[in-house]
């Protein structure tokens, strides 16, 4: 005969662990738990740990407060010159105040997605948008030619526009950690004028260095000219009648020496007799 008391003893066991577990559960370091009870929200947060909670009548939710990503991919937004982008590429990190996760549910229930990892990201999808609206709204203020030149001021700006959308209506909430540009591809029209504008930056930079080449050799010439200016001024200054006197008699000097040369010298303006010597 089947003892009943054997069947329901593990039946009672499994029923056990089953309300246990239906009370209980655990929140990750870095993340914040929701409690609903009968449909209200509770606006204190459960701190990670264990928690308790009652059975059947309440839920327990948990929210991300560490960074979370937003990959816009695929965005084609037009620039200053009323050029589309190809492709543009954009991470947007973001995170939420956890004291705040709470007020955050309760306002924005709908807006908040989850995490593959079964958790949750906080007013996710309003990032979202506001995240891309920015990036529309600031690859406006460039022209199409120097996006690619200015990926970081371009980052910078959006996260400065995406800060001040949020603090607008949810002030001090939420805090944009860094906006990260992946990747941007302009129209294939727009890469030939690009590469034509880096062309002729590279030839009007070779201009400017030949420019001053010739520049710094024409002072070189300037200077090297006013030296021998400088030269011929003291020496011409310098040519007394007497210093000329005193060649003319060293030259006579070295004829006399040779002797043997047919040469004839007549100094010109000088009071000294001609020589003449006609040789043996």
């Amino acid at each position: 005969m089947v003892n009943i008391q054997q069947i329901l003893a593990p039946i009672g066991l499994v029923a056990v662990a089953a309300a246990l577990y239906s009370t209980a559960g655990t929140i990750q370091t870095g993340n914040v738990g929701i409690r609903t009870t009968l449909g209200i929200i509770s606006q204190e947060e459960i701190e990670p740990g264990i928690y308790f909670k009652w059975p059947v009548i309440s839920t327990v939710h948990e929210f991300s407060a560490k960074d979370i990503v937003i990959d816009l991919s695929d965005l084609t937004p037009k620039a200053k010159d009323n050029l589309s982008l190809r492709d543009m590429d954009v991470s947007i990190y973001y995170r939420a105040d956890q004291k705040a996760v709470a007020d955050l549910y309760a306002k924005y229930a709908s807006q908040s997605a989850r995490h593959a990892d079964g958790y949750y990201m906080p007013a996710y999808e309003l990032v979202w948008r506001i995240a891309r609206n920015a990036c529309y709204e600031e690859i406006a203020r460039l022209d199409s030619l120097v996006i690619h030149t200015q990926r970081d001021q371009l980052g910078a700006a959006i996260a400065k526009k995406l800060q001040e959308e949020l603090d607008r209506t949810d002030r001090g909430v939420f805090t944009i950690s860094r906006v990260v540009i992946r990747s941007v591809q302009t129209d294939p029209s727009i890469e030939q004028s690009i590469q034509q504008a880096v062309a002729n930056q590279k030839k009007l930079e070779a201009m400017q260095v030949q420019t001053e080449i010739a520049k710094r050799e024409a002072e070189i010439k300037v200077t090297e000219a006013r030296g021998i200016a400088e030269s011929n001024k003291i020496i011409s200054g310098s040519l007394t009648r007497e210093y000329l006197q005193h060649e003319a008699n060293l030259a006579l000097q070295m004829f006399a020496e040779k002797g043997n040369a047919n040469t004839v010298i007549v100094p010109s303006g000088m009071t000294v007799t001609p020589l003449v010597n006609t040789g043996k």
